[in-house]
């Protein structure tokens, strides 16, 4: 019988310490557009695809959105309202930079500058989590 307790309270031990390694491990900032930040760049959304395709987004990363105040904000929108660019009844809406969102649900997400013109020119982002 203590064979069997030691045995148990090293699984539960195995357990906790793998938990606490995999959390470690799926928390990475991803810094949206790398030194370009979230702006209206060259090659508009393509830039922010390209992006995103190098980029492996868990649950418990963090996507930090760097921009100036005043110039852009970051939404998060639903599927329908990414491509025509409509940012009524956002998900989440941040407008002071940078924005440091986490990602908590696995899917796809959706993100756009509302700022007129912005998204429709490029400043937009799609990821899958």
């Amino acid at each position: 019988m203590a064979g069997f307790s030691s045995s148990l309270l090293v699984l539960i031990a195995i357990m906790v310490a793998s938990m606490q390694f995999q959390s470690t491990v799926a928390q990475t900032r991803h810094v949206v557009g790398d030194a370009l930040g979230w702006t209206i760049i060259p090659g508009g959304a393509g830039a922010y695809t390209d992006w995103a395709s190098q980029q492996t987004f868990t649950v418990g990363d963090i996507l930090v959105f760097n921009f100036t105040n005043g110039q852009h904000d970051v939404a998060e929108v639903v599927a329908a309202n990414y491509e025509p660019c409509n940012s009524t009844r956002p998900i989440s809406l941040v407008t002071t930079g940078p924005a440091s969102l986490t990602l908590t649900t696995a899917g796809a997400h959706y993100y756009i500058c509302t700022f007129p013109s912005h998204c429709q020119i490029g400043q937009k982002l799609t990821i899958n989590v």
